[in-house]
């Protein structure tokens, strides 16, 4: 363990004349020291109609039905309807800016209402006022749905209540705590590929093979190095966010699914560098060995982005955590692979 321990303590010292490396995990920390406030902006793109609070969004509402739509926009917070007798005139406020959509309500034969919306174009705000719009329609509808239901033979089936959940809340659990927990892992296969790659691309293997150490003991340092790194940055991001008013439920057991996805990703990397021993080619395959990977665990019941939101939240089901043992157990099984391989065919020339 002693000689491992000496491989690991060597890769980790490496590290610090990494630039890139050490940009990567300063991004890191910046992004988990500061979550509160970039947050704030990070969550407009995430749900754009969060900001809506930030500024009154104004109707131009027109239309011989508008008198039913008004009252519907004028009940919520950041909405307020302008009534237009004459649809020119609220095309013409609109195209000056002083309105920020047009909403024409018309009454169709069978009592039914038909909305037209006309919205900005190329407007930093398009997003947000389109969200908007989507919004007021939707409270129409639920109005008309409970005007009309007299008329119904049959009774229709009920709409769900409004939510009011926080977009900030789902950002930070299903973005940002997924994003710092995995992001780590990731960059700690790339060192593994680099770690094994460059002792072939500098000649630095012979060295080592005159050393006392085996090829298990060489491969087991590096992939130790690589494989603690990840979760005792996981570990700092979530003590951070904690710190900064973000709790975290189940850190133990996050912090566990963290290091069995490591230990998988990091023998991913050490097995592309010992296949093809050519940076660029292992980089290249280990990329998209990541990608197709990662990307097929979300048709899994469990994915690990969802299970680390669950655990974070503190809601975490029977399956999210037969996840993460069995995250775990098949890490474990690719790196007793590795090693097996290793021990067969050496580390080569």
């Amino acid at each position: 363990m002693g000689k491992r321990l000496t491989v690991a303590r060597r890769e980790l010292a490496s590290l610090r004349s990494e630039k890139t490396i050490v940009l990567a995990i300063l991004i890191q920390l910046f992004v988990a020291a500061f979550s509160s406030f970039l947050a704030v902006g990070l969550v407009s793109l995430y749900d754009p109609g969060s900001v809506s609070n930030q500024f009154v969004v104004e109707f131009g509402v027109t239309g011989e039905a508008g008198d039913d739509l008004a009252p519907i926009i004028d009940e919520r917070d950041g909405w307020r309807a302008v009534e237009y007798g004459d649809e020119s005139a609220a095309m013409r406020d609109f195209e000056r800016g002083e309105i920020h959509a047009v909403l024409r309500v018309q009454r169709l034969p069978d009592g039914r209402a038909h909305v037209s919306a006309v919205a900005p174009d190329g407007n930093v705000r398009t997003t947000l006022v389109v969200t908007q719009i989507k919004g007021v329609l939707e409270a129409f509808e639920r109005h008309e749905r409970q005007r009309l239901s007299s008329r119904l033979d049959r009774k229709p089936v009920e709409l769900p209540p409004d939510a009011s959940s926080s977009p900030y809340f789902g950002f930070t659990y299903t973005v940002l705590v997924p994003l710092l927990t995995f992001l780590p892992v990731f960059v700690s296969g790339s060192i593994a590929v680099d770690a094994i790659a460059e002792e072939y691309d500098r000649g630095t293997l012979e060295l080592l093979r005159v050393t006392p150490l085996t090829p298990t003991d060489i491969v087991d340092g590096k992939l130790l190095a690589m494989g603690v790194l990840a979760p005792a940055q996981a570990g700092a991001w979530l003590a951070l966010l904690s710190l900064r008013g973000t709790p975290i439920s189940n850190p133990l057991e996050i912090l566990l699914l963290v290091t069995g996805f490591s230990v998988g990703v990091v023998t991913m990397g050490a097995t592309a560098a010992l296949a093809f021993r050519e940076r660029k080619q292992a980089q290249f395959l280990f990329s998209m060995g990541v990608l197709v990977v990662f990307s097929s665990t979300y048709l899994l019941p469990e994915s690990p982005a969802n299970a680390v939101a669950k655990l974070a939240i503190g809601s975490p089901t029977q399956t999210t955590h037969l996840s993460v043992v069995a995250y775990l157990v098949v890490s474990l099984a690719a790196f007793v692979g590795l090693r097996w391989m290793v021990e067969k065919r050496g580390l080569g020339s």
